[in-house]
């Protein structure tokens, strides 16, 4: 006995045959947001997870040095950094989504993955200002930025697990299963070398 459930795609089907699975695996534009199963997106946001990581360091590590002004000063900039490479990969990840067929689980979670993205970057401009107001940081990080740096590296985790769930759960941008088979096919030595 075959259990069906209406308007559910069967989960061991063929996922090239579902055209809005396809859709979801091209890029809206190739020059734009990276070529068949290499997206630009997922490369775009390490500059700001690499910068805000390094800033929470930084913050945590003035507290523990004798002249906390260099590393206060350097959080702040990696901030500033992080934010310019986070509208970078927002501006890429806008056209992945876009690529998503709305009404779906996929997009759901893209729009929240956006939308966390959105607050942490948010949250990080405004750690910069506030950071940088008067005469900038002199000493140690204050208690609330470095809390409003560790609560938002919170959220870009949060965000960061939907974000792999887009891609490793529901192939958004992911080259499809024959694709990616080319990469486990034997390799061949080539006819004109010695083998030995």
């Amino acid at each position: 006995m075959k259990l069906e459930v209406v308007g559910m795609a069967d989960p061991l089907a063929d996922p090239l045959a579902d055209p809005l699975a396809e859709r979801a695996k091209r890029p809206v534009s190739a020059a734009l947001a990276g070529p068949y199963g290499h997206p630009f997106h997922p490369i775009l946001v390490t500059v700001p997870i690499g910068a805000w990581v390094g800033s929470l360091v930084f913050d945590i590590a003035s507290h523990l040095v004798h002249d906390p002004a260099f590393l206060a000063q350097g959080a702040m900039w990696l901030i500033a950094l992080g934010v310019i490479g986070a509208l970078a990969a927002a501006m890429v990840g806008f056209l992945d989504l876009f690529a998503i067929p709305p009404g779906t689980r996929a997009f759901r979670v893209g729009l929240m993955h956006m939308t966390l993205n959105l607050l942490v970057t948010a949250a990080y401009a405004g750690n910069f200002l506030w950071r940088h107001a008067g005469v900038g940081p002199t000493g140690s990080v204050g208690g609330g930025v470095l809390a409003l740096n560790a609560v938002s590296l919170v959220v870009l985790s949060i965000s960061g697990y939907l974000g792999g769930k887009l891609a490793y759960r529901y192939g958004v941008r992911v080259a499809d299963e024959i694709t990616q088979a080319e990469g486990f096919a034997p390799a061949h030595s080539r006819p004109d070398r010695p083998t030995g």
